[in-house]
């Protein structure tokens, strides 16, 4: 597939890293992704040669609690794909190093099964501060993965909690693993982890408690669509809603995602074939309903929306000028003769030209 050309001027060393990168050579998929997660010069020009090439990869995440076995499971799915023909690229996402900076590694070490494997290539990447459960440059790491030629890319969030929820901005499909001792069952059910799981299931299921916490997701799944109650028989008898109005049988058949509640054992393989068969049928259904389609677009409006905001902080935090002006207001703000909102509106107004790249 076609690439496009490097911009005028640009190091020879780019280009010979974009060349072996073209020719399959895995080392220089290695050098690539060090220079995307690093952020070095030269880095948005390789991703920009190779964007023609992306959008070919099925991305799965799996998040979910710490301790939930994730990387066990992600182990056992990069083996089942590789049995069925599959290259696999994995993305683990791992807690910052308070030392180094870098990642832990602890998912990679659980890896180990795979990792010697020519059909797959494993990444761990650390947080660096990001709190959505992805380090920062995640989705472009993916993008090199796409655009390498791996078939299938699994990306593995660090443990989450309620709010880091950047998988579902990134990945086609998401499995949410959970595990019967990661607290009450409303704790673990709120709506944001509910909302971004598009298969949810339940590991370690040999524990006690697993079955419980398997009909509280299905119930509280129930709740959200409105179908937990409606085999159920009105109180006395006596039903006080009025009558439904007729139902026109496109209505009836449209076609919706019911997300499958599964049980799993990550040590032994129990419940692999179920995931596999309801992954596969999760990206049926968005190829069939169009979701697909809609869900990269947004990913892709996304990366332009983050490439814009990374491109304004840099010109605006690192010009002198613009900081010696911020300095010379931060009196007024402590004194209570201006506020922060009308500062940024003034900086912005004298940004113009900074920010629409008309000045050196």
């Amino acid at each position: 597939m076609t690439i496009l050309p490097l911009p005028p001027g640009a190091p020879r060393a780019l280009q010979k890293l974009l060349d072996d990168f073209t020719a399959g050579r895995k080392a220089a998929l290695a050098r690539a992704v060090s220079m995307v997660e690093d952020g070095r010069a030269g880095a948005d020009a390789l991703l920009a040669a190779l964007h023609p090439r992306i959008g070919r990869a099925r991305r799965i995440g799996l998040t979910g609690p710490p301790g939930a076995g994730k990387s066990t499971l992600t182990t056992r799915i990069a083996t089942a794909l590789r049995e069925q023909g599959h290259t696999v690229g994995i993305v683990a996402v791992d807690p910052t190093s308070p030392f180094s900076g870098g990642a832990l590694l602890g998912d990679r070490v659980r890896m180990e099964a795979v990792a010697l494997d020519p059909g797959v290539f494993i990444r761990s990447m650390a947080t660096r501060g990001s709190l959505g459960g992805l380090a920062g440059t995640t989705r472009e790491v993916c993008d090199l993965l796409d655009a390498f030629g791996l078939d299938r890319i699994l990306i593995e969030t660090v443990g989450v909690g309620q709010s880091e929820l950047d998988i579902a901005r990134t990945a086609d499909s998401s499995l949410l693993v959970l595990v019967p001792e990661a607290g009450d069952s409303i704790q673990t059910l709120k709506a944001g982890l509910m909302e971004i799981a598009d298969v949810f299931v339940v590991n370690k299921a040999d524990r006690p408690g697993a079955d419980r916490l398997r009909n509280d997701i299905d119930l509280m799944l129930g709740l959200r669509g409105g179908q937990a109650l409606k085999d159920i028989p009105a109180h006395h008898g006596v039903s006080l809603r009025p009558p439904a109005a007729p139902t026109a049988p496109a209505d009836t058949a449209r076609d919706r995602w019911a997300q499958p509640v599964l049980r799993a054992i990550g040590t032994t393989g129990e419940g692999l074939p179920e995931m596999l068969a309801a992954l596969d049928a999760h990206y049926a259904y968005l190829e069939r309903s169009g979701e697909l389609d809609g869900r990269r677009r947004a990913r892709l409006r996304e990366r332009v929306k983050d490439v814009v905001g990374q491109r304004l902080g840099r010109r605006l935090w690192n010009d002198a000028s613009t900081l010696a002006w911020l300095d010379a207001h931060v009196a007024d703000l402590a004194a209570g003769r201006t506020t922060p909102y009308a500062v940024a509106d003034a900086l912005l107004r004298r940004s113009g030209p900074l920010l629409t790249g008309e000045t050196s």
